[in-house]
Parts: C-alpha cells; structure tokens; sequence
C-alpha cells in the first residue's frame, strides 16, 4: 500500500528568483527541515530539465527528502522522482495516473471545492490549493480563494492539503490554524539571504501552529 503523502513545509523552486544556486539553496533549505522539494521549471527544453532535476535528486536522496517534478511526467519518470505535479491545463489526473507507476505521488493544483473533489475521485494523492493570498509568482489573482476558500477545500476532501500562494513567515501559522497539512513556499525560502534560517523559522511556526 502506497504511503500518504505528508508534508508540512514543501519547497517550491524558482531560479529566477533565488540568491543562490539552486543545489546550494535546495540542501540549505532541506538542513532547514524542508520536507519535500517541487522541482519547477519553465521555459527550459527537455535536456536541460532532466539534467537539473538528476542533479537536485542526488540531493533530495541524500536527506531522504520526497522530490515532486512540476508538470512534466517524462522528466519525473526519467529520474525516478517521487512524484509529479499537475496543474488544472496539464495532462488528466486519471490520463497520468494510467502512465507512472502506483508508487508514484501525484498531486494537483486546485482553486475551487469542486476541483479538489474531482482530483480526490480521480485519484490524487495530495492537492496543492490555492492561491490564498496574492502573490508576485502567479500573475493571475483572479483566483485568489482566501483562508475561507482554503477551510471550504480542506473540508470539502480527506487527501492531504498543501495551502500554496503568498505565504509567509508572517502569515504561515494562520494558514496552518484553518486545517491546511502543510504549506508550499517558493520566495519565502528562494529569495531568502539564508534559506536554512528561512526554512528553520518557518517549520517552528507550522510545529507551533500545529502544537506538534
């Protein structure tokens, strides 16, 4: 039986906006207790995909860390990742479920309570809901859904929720209080000085939010 995906402070990637290189970044932020790290990568042909992606999985193994691929389920085959990330334009959910194997994770981006409970039906392991707040890295905020959008998904599923957009060091722990598993950051810890110190703060503020 396949594990349950579980998360609480998930690392999404974006060298556009990081300070460091991104191998660098990934191991400070992992040292810093991030639990999983999504590999996101736009507008880079195949080659080069795969070949950061082998690069950041010698690292995610090393710490025993989950690696989840955005979007392309080639590269995360490719790699043996252990898992991919879709988004409401990308590939169906039950389409990819038919092509990785059952030990891979698959999770999805979601917006609306309907979305999260089709992607359950369908078969994910995890959803990533959101955007709660307004953020620089989604030009897009039309699709905001708030901490009352958030508490409606979470309630509205029983598979693992990953809160995503606009969070924080300052607005984590709220997040976590509305029942979210865990949450995703990409500047939080990318466009940090010190994405170990970054990583670090924000996990004792889920642990807090969540009296663990």
């Amino acid at each position: 039986m396949k594990p349950r995906f579980n998360a609480s402070l998930y690392l999404v990637t974006d060298r556009s906006l990081a300070k460091k290189p991104l191998d660098i970044l990934v191991e400070e932020a992992i040292k810093g207790d991030a639990d999983c790290v999504q590999l996101r990568e736009k507008n880079i042909d195949t080659k080069e995909f795969f070949e950061i992606a082998q690069k950041i999985k010698y690292i995610t193994d090393r710490y025993n860390v989950p690696l989840i691929i955005n979007d392309r389920i080639d590269v995360a085959l490719a790699v043996q990742a252990y898992g991919v990330h879709l988004g409401q334009d990308d590939m169906p959910l039950k389409t990819a479920r038919k092509i990785v194997p059952h030990s891979m994770v698959i999770g999805i981006s979601v917006s609306t309570v309907n979305e999260a409970i089709e992607a359950e039906k369908d078969g994910a392991d995890y959803i990533g809901a959101g955007s709660v707040f307004p953020t620089s890295t989604k030009d897009d905020i039309s699709g905001i859904i708030g901490l009352e959008g958030l508490q409606e998904i979470k309630q509205a599923v029983s598979i693992p929720v990953i809160a995503i957009g606009g969070i924080q060091i300052h607005n984590a722990g709220e997040v976590i209080q509305q029942g979210a598993n865990g949450i995703a950051v990409v500047s939080a810890i990318v466009s940090s000085d010190n994405p170990y110190e970054a990583a670090k703060t924000l996990k004792t503020i889920i642990c807090s939010a969540k009296a663990c």
